[in-house]
């Protein structure tokens, strides 16, 4: 199959890589080419990295490379079967590239957004094929975490969730189906326990070290909730809690003070090195 990629940032670049490895073409896109011959270029250091350390072969990293091909043009990947897009959580932004991509794709081809939190019926509605449309959300990383929400909207048939659901399962995920609604079902619940865990630090209750290893020790997750917000990414984390405030109203998605005043210090985590931990 052929699958084209729009966004070589941390999911795009992880989601190709999940596609190449597990034996499809994969067309990377980004209208600044520089930055997806960097994602390449990291894609390469991550199979290697896995070679290293004896979970893949040379032979098969090199057939995963030679499955991934940067374009410079989206009209290099007309004959596609599938299109995910992976570019920043903003709607106008994702509904700018939908618009842009249904003018030149095959009208056989299934649109997937990777959105985290945003609605897929609202992205569906600037194309041509609504019917087509899909949310296929990975969790990051792609490459190491199992999970893929399918999100269908109010015009997606049962024949594009159908396949969406058949290439989860190829590529060695696990998917699970999800009607539209905001945040879906891991941020609904994820980002507010995020966003609480930082009411409790900034209140003076507990350490940032404290908190994650009591909702570890406590609650036998893998990470502590702000160790994962430094994951994520500080600025997903604020525009998921505001998606959720948006549509739903209430005061329990309201976003803590704290978080909004750490995005605007391009205090991100991971990403910028320094979120809740230095890096």
């Amino acid at each position: 199959m052929k699958v084209f990629v729009y966004g070589t940032g941390v999911m795009g670049k992880g989601i190709s890589q999940v596609f190449a490895k597990n034996n499809h073409d994969v067309f990377l896109y980004n209208p600044t080419v520089e930055n997806a011959i960097i994602a390449l270029k990291n894609i390469e250091r991550d199979f290697d990295s896995l070679v290293s350390k004896g979970k893949l072969s040379k032979d098969d990293m090199e057939k995963s490379m030679s499955r991934i091909k940067v374009i410079k043009t989206i009209e290099e990947a007309t004959d596609v079967d599938l299109v995910i897009e992976a570019v920043s959580e903003n709607l106008d932004v994702k509904k700018e590239k939908f618009e842009e991509v249904d003018q030149i794709i095959d009208k056989r081809a299934v649109f997937a957004t990777n959105t985290s939190s945003l609605s897929i019926t609202e992205l569906a509605v600037v194309t041509n094929r609504p019917d087509k449309v899909i949310g296929l959300h990975f969790f990051n990383p792609a490459p190491i975490m199992d999970l893929v929400e399918i999100i269908s909207s109010m015009t997606t048939s049962t024949e594009t969730i159908s396949f969406a659901k058949k290439i989860t399962l190829e590529i060695g995920k696990i998917p699970v189906l999800v009607e539209e609604a905001p945040g879906f079902i891991v941020n609904r619940m994820l980002i507010p326990m995020i966003n609480e865990a930082i009411s409790i630090y900034s209140e003076g209750i507990a350490t940032i070290e404290d908190i994650d290893i009591a909702v570890k020790r406590g609650a036998n997750h893998p990470m502590g909730p702000l160790a994962l917000a430094d994951l994520i990414g500080l600025d997903i984390c604020l525009n998921i809690m505001d998606t959720l405030h948006s549509e739903f109203g209430v005061d329990k998605y309201t976003a803590h003070p704290l978080l909004r005043k750490m995005v605007r210090g391009n205090k991100l985590g991971r990403k910028t090195k320094e979120g809740f931990y230095i890096y």
